[in-house]
């Protein structure tokens, strides 16, 4: 049952009353999937997909699927890997105008496999892919000069270019009022990237709504505590924090108080892209001035039904199904309860 302390927290600020439009800017890619449990690529092996993946496109297709007018800016290659990921965020109602189609560099792509232990081998082909080619042009700033709110993926700060697009468009997005999202979707070895560190402050510097999973809380700030990070970010400016923890839960956090839900108890098929997925129904749902209760909810049950599915953005699911399920897991808990 979520907690409450202090007084409830507020709904997302709006900019205006007109309808929100989630901006994303990033890698598209496909992803192979190894069907069995292992230790890396060194044997031939068997392999599902591609699956249309990249968490800027996980993140902006279940923005979509809630019902919000977005779009993407990327790059793909002109080949089918690149047209079945603009096939699915286009049938998602996804804008994809912004989408680049390079005819002499592949779509990238990212191969994985599972161990035993639960944890993942990836081989991923990002920076010398299509995805090298995201720049702006005018596709671009139609996409920029459209967006009421842009959503800020670490994973995406991937080349200098890439990094200083996002910057400009977080300054035009923030100057006419709008509003920026921030899921650092990194680990501290990305750091070591020349510049990197340097880059997610300045977004974190704009952002109004920060969003780490687990241990990237304390990633950017001076405190290694959960509440003490928590305070220094509040203190920093950011507006609100939501902490995804998995299998734990989450839970929101603002200058009025916190909330936390607990997890809803899944059998897990894959986990890739479900903190994505948790990310676009949040944001989706906040920016449409829903309670946080009702954004966290929500987004835990769309992190929830990501697992069940095989594949990054399988699972990926419409607000009212959302709800559905919602209330069936509730309800079950509820029976479970009363038969004890």
């Amino acid at each position: 049952m979520p907690t409450s302390d202090t007084t409830t927290p507020a709904a997302a600020p709006r900019a205006s009353q007109a309808p929100p439009k989630v901006l994303v800017i990033g890698e598209i890619l496909v992803e192979i999937m190894a069907d069995e449990i292992g230790e890396g690529f060194l044997e031939l092996q068997r392999f599902s997909g591609p699956y249309p993946s990249g968490a800027p496109a996980i993140f902006i297709d279940q923005v979509a699927r809630n019902g919000v007018g977005c779009a993407i800016v990327g790059a793909v290659g002109d080949d089918d890997f690149g047209r079945v990921n603009i096939e699915r965020l286009r049938s998602s109602g996804v804008d994809v105008s912004a989408v680049k189609v390079v005819p002499v560099l592949a779509t990238g792509s990212a191969f994985v496999r599972y161990r035993a232990s639960g944890e993942r081998d990836f081989v991923y082909n990002i920076v010398g892919s299509a995805c090298a080619a995201i720049a702006g042009d005018a596709a671009t700033q139609r996409a920029i000069d459209s967006a009421t709110h842009l959503h800020v993926m670490g994973s995406s700060l991937f080349s200098a270019g890439v990094t200083q697009l996002t910057l400009d468009a977080i300054a035009q997005v923030k100057g006419r009022g709008g509003s920026v999202s921030f899921d650092p979707n990194a680990r501290k070895e990305m750091l070591a990237i020349p510049g990197m560190r340097q880059a997610l402050e300045r977004v974190l510097a704009a952002t109004d709504l920060f969003m780490p999973s687990g241990q990237e809380l304390t990633l950017l700030t001076t405190r290694t505590d959960e509440a003490g990070a928590i305070a220094e970010l509040l203190e920093r400016g950011v507006q609100a924090i939501v902490v995804k923890r998995g299998a734990e839960g989450a839970s929101y956090h603002d200058r009025s108080g916190a909330i936390a839900v607990d997890p809803i108890r899944v059998t897990e098929v894959d986990p890739t892209g479900a903190g994505d997925s948790f990310g676009g129904t949040f944001v989706a749902n906040w920016l449409g001035g829903a309670s946080p209760e009702a954004c966290l909810r929500l987004a835990n049950a769309s992190g929830a039904r990501a697992v069940m599915t095989r594949g990054p953005m399988e699972g990926n699911t419409p607000r009212a199904e959302l709800e559905r399920f919602v209330a069936q897991m509730a309800a079950s808990a509820r029976a479970e309860v009363s038969a004890r």
